[in-house]
């Protein structure tokens, strides 16, 4: 029997990299996928590679009302959730001295909020005994130059964790965190700021640092969310599992 057979998963992020690889290891392992995501035709696009199995709607984290909307979407459709990854997200390059209030407001909009009323939303449809997931980052333990905001937001994941393992245990409702390394995906370009010259250059620095002396593939990171969502994992959460060739290990 595949390892998520019959189940309901929703994967807010899901048009692309990270989110996109696991939509496509959970409808490999039996499931159906809902993909959440701002852009109508990524979605649509993600939606093909994956094939079958997969429903699209389009939504922004950010906005309470998009959530509404989307769970309301969702009810309609599949009636509940078993499995919810949390995994949209953004971080621009900012050091300190020249980050601006925009630059702040944006992170900490996707990062935090959208991801706190991602979760709070979803409650009434996630069933007892689900699992969550969600993506924060290596950079919630190093400190990394020009990166201070989005740090920040993805620590603030790791504790929302830690509280939301005992609010929801009544409910046997597992609720786990996957922090990536360097992983080699377009939000690199996309979403961080960097010219394609200077993610190049970023990605052989981060190298660097990797004891195994690589960037990631979006499908590790799908694995390690599979087994966090699996049945494998029944005796695990709360835990933070870095997936990042070592990099804040050693």
């Amino acid at each position: 029997m595949k390892k998520l057979e019959g189940k309901i998963a929703l994967i807010t992020g899901g048009s692309s990299g990270i989110g996109l690889a696991t939509a496509r290891r959970f409808v490999e392992e039996g499931a159906h996928v809902v993909i959440t995501g701002r852009r109508e035709k990524e979605l649509n696009d993600a939606a093909a590679l994956v094939g079958s199995n997969i429903t699209t709607l389009a939504g922004d984290v950010a906005s309470l009302a998009d959530l509404d909307r989307l769970y309301a979407a969702v009810k309609e459709q599949h009636g509940h959730i078993d499995i919810l990854f949390a995994n949209a997200g953004a971080g621009t390059i900012a050091p300190l001295a020249d980050a601006t209030e925009a630059h702040f407001d944006q992170t900490f909009d996707v990062n935090v909020k959208g991801l706190f009323f991602t979760v709070q939303k979803a409650l009434p449809l996630l069933r007892d005994g689900g699992a969550i997931i969600l993506t924060s980052s290596v950079s919630n333990v190093l400190g990394l130059p020009g990166f201070s905001a989005y740090a920040a937001s993805k620590a603030a994941i790791r504790n929302f964790a830690r509280a939301w393992t005992l609010e929801l245990k009544d409910r046997k409702i597992r609720v786990n965190v996957v922090s990536p390394g360097p992983i080699d995906t377009p939000a690199l370009t996309t979403t961080t700021g960097l010219t394609a010259e200077q993610a190049v250059q970023a990605a052989a620095q981060f190298t660097l640092q990797i004891p195994m002396g690589r960037m990631g593939k979006p499908e590790e990171i799908a694995a390690a969310v599979t087994f966090l969502a699996s049945d494998e994992s029944s005796y695990i959460t709360g835990v933070d599992l870095a997936v990042d060739g070592g990099m804040a290990q050693v």
